[in-house]
């Protein structure tokens, strides 16, 4: 009985022995695999056509890191379904850095409360990289509408609920979300009429068709410019520096409110560590350096560039506060 109790515990000492050896053995192969990253061409995912901000951001960035990594870094157009399907695909990639993700407002922030059967999940299906850029949305009324300040659409959208219509680029969009958002802060009703892309509301807007859009800065800028279409308020807690003199939602009676549209950089779930970390350090450089800074900054973005951690607490709290608001206001997708 002795010699038994004696062979099984030398058995779990030379075991015990074996595996920390084994582990020390390997900790230094896996160091160095990460202190290497990236040994091959690494792809970021761009969720819609080339050629939107989403496409250009992901490309300068691309460049960046590709001289600096000295490795191939390219970029892979995945549209279809608002941003989701190129997000799936980058949900269920490898987790060793070499498929990332430009995920948006609505494909990481929004889809997961608003589409039940969605193929992936928005908080356990990514690891959160870091903040790429972000932008508020402005409200903008065509010439016809009476109402020329916020206090005084509010007014009008309260004596007659549902006269004042509001367009967007689809049902389920950050800026149809955030229409949504406003009548729940305001206690009014708008009219939403929902379409096929920015574009279209955008040239009703301007025709008089409907009476407002929450649009983004980079859409309705030159039509802001061109003064065809009027800003009534932004949705940032702060004025956006592009446009000084247009008052804040939050500041013209409602603090707290924000609203934004944002991109941000995702790697596939169970993503080491030491390889977001890195990716992390190399993208916020990227964005920090002066071309980029500049070329987006005169466009109405803000720059991102935060922590993994932080990121991952800003993803969790989007999704928190959007899908409230779908659950309030009843939204239903297409």
């Amino acid at each position: 009985m002795n010699r038994i109790t004696l062979t099984r515990r030398s058995l779990v000492s030379a075991l015990t022995v074996a595996t920390t050896v084994g582990m020390a053995a390997l900790a230094p192969m896996t160091a160095s695999a990460q202190d290497a990253y990236p040994s091959k061409m690494v792809r970021i995912v761009v969720p819609f056509p080339p050629g939107g901000s989403t496409d250009l951001l992901a490309r300068k960035i691309g460049e960046k890191l590709s001289a600096q990594w000295k490795q191939p870094v390219i970029v892979d157009n995945r549209p279809g379904a608002g941003g989701t399907v190129g997000a799936d695909h980058v949900s269920k990639a490898a987790p060793d850095g070499y498929t990332l993700l430009i995920g948006v407002t609505g494909s990481n922030g929004i889809a997961g409360s608003l589409y039940p059967n969605l193929p992936y999940d928005p908080i356990k299906g990514f690891t959160p990289v870091t903040a790429v850029v972000s932008a508020p949305l402005i409200i903008v009324r065509n010439e016809r509408l009476s109402a020329k300040t916020l206090p005084e659409l509010v007014a009008a959208a309260k004596a007659k609920p549902g006269s004042i219509t509001y367009g967007s680029p689809g049902t389920g969009t950050s800026m149809h979300l955030t229409g949504e958002m406003f009548e729940l802060a305001t206690k009014t009703a708008l009219l939403h009429i929902p379409y096929r892309g920015s574009a279209g509301a955008l040239t009703d807007l301007m025709g008089g068709q409907i009476d407002l859009m929450f649009g983004d800065v980079l859409v309705v800028m030159p039509q802001i410019e061109a003064k065809k279409i009027t800003p009534i308020a932004v949705t940032s807690k702060e004025r956006h520096p592009l446009f000084p003199n247009v008052p804040t939602v939050a500041e013209s009676g409602y603090p707290g409110f924000e609203a934004l549209s944002w991109q941000g950089l995702f790697a596939p779930p169970g993503t080491p560590a030491a390889v977001v970390d890195k990716i992390n350090k190399d993208v916020n450089a990227a964005l920090a350096s002066p071309d980029i800074q500049e070329y987006f900054v005169s466009r109405g973005f803000k720059l991102g560039g935060s922590g993994a951690a932080e990121y991952k607490a800003f993803i969790e709290a989007e999704n928190k506060k959007w899908a409230g608001i779908v659950k309030t206001a009843g939204v239903k997708p297409d």
